[in-house]
Formats: structure tokens, C-alpha cells, sequence
């Protein structure tokens, strides 16, 4: 059988590392919480997304319901789907932040940019074409992303300096 141990290190964090793994962390939650919002906007009156308007589309619930049921559940199953993913990469991001780039672990650094990076990449480009890239949209996906660079920043020359993040 397999013995795992955890063991706590009492080596004091550099508080540009502390407020540099916070700021992930906090960013992390705030894409959880635009996922909230995302997912809670499927099941109301509003159905289209955040920032989402005549402007952009110029039908609503009902119109989309009318012309098309399976169209309408099809989009429907797309917010879902969308805001689950939105939420995890968020519970990923701070769960990583919080526990591993606190604790200077490179790994966790590296994983915690990489999984939000490779869901913009994927997904903001989409936005600009459609005109679909409205502040009220995009602005709490923004908010979120610069707060995260932020403390990605922050952390970076105390961590690169650790030796623990070599380990």
C-alpha cells in the first residue's frame, strides 16, 4: 500500500507572492461569478447574455422560442455548457493560485496562466467580428483579466526566485 503525506512548509511568503496569488485567486472567482451570471441569464426573461442587445441581436427569448424550439434549445444548452466551462476554468485558476502559486510551485503558476489564456485565445476572437464585443459583454471579463495579470505579475520575480519553485 501507498503512504501519501502531506507536509506544511513554515517558510514565510514574499508578500508580492501573497498579494500576486491572492489577485489570481480573487480574478479566478470573478470568472466563476461571470459564469454565475451567464448561467442564471439562460433560465430568465433576459436569455440572451450579459451586455448582449437589440443592438446585437434583434430577437429576443420568445422570437427565437417561436421561430425555433430546437434552435432555442440548442442555444440554451449553449449558455449552459458555456458557464460551466467559464465557471471550472475559474475554480481551476483559483484553486491553483491559492494553493500552489502561494506555495511558489512553478507548475501551478504555469497551469493557472495557461488554463484562463487558452479559454480567451479560444474565445475572444470570436466576439470582434459579430460586433458581439460590447463593454457590458466583455467589461467583467476584462475586469477579471487585468486583475489577474496583475497578480500573475506580481508573483512572478518572487517565484522565479523561490526555491521551492524548482522542486
Amino acid at each position: 500500500m501507498t503512504t501519501i503525506t502531506h507536509r506544511t512548509e513554515n517558510i514565510a511568503v514574499p508578500p508580492t507572492l501573497r498579494a500576486g496569488s491572492a489577485l489570481m485567486a480573487i480574478a479566478g472567482l470573478g470568472f466563476i461569478g461571470y459564469a454565475v451570471i451567464f448561467f442564471i441569464r439562460n433560465f430568465t426573461g433576459a436569455f440572451l447574455e450579459l451586455g448582449i442587445g437589440p443592438n446585437q441581436v434583434d430577437v429576443g427569448r420568445d422570437q427565437i422560442r417561436e421561430f425555433s424550439l430546437p434552435l432555442y434549445h440548442y442555444i440554451a444548452h449553449l449558455h449552459i455548457a458555456v458557464s460551466g466551462f467559464i465557471a471550472a476554468t475559474g475554480l481551476a485558476t483559483a484553486g491553483l493560485a491559492w494553493y500552489g502559486v502561494r506555495r511558489a510551485q512553478l507548475w501551478a503558476y504555469v497551469t493557472a496562466i495557461a488554463a484562463p489564456v487558452l479559454g480567451l485565445v479560444v474565445a475572444l476572437p470570436a466576439h470582434y467580428p459579430y460586433h458581439l464585443d460590447t463593454l457590458g459583454h466583455l467589461g467583467l471579463i476584462y475586469l477579471a483579466t487585468a486583475l489577474f495579470i496583475v497578480g500573475a505579475l506580481l508573483a512572478l520575480k518572487p517565484l522565479l526566485k523561490s526555491p521551492r519553485s524548482h522542486t
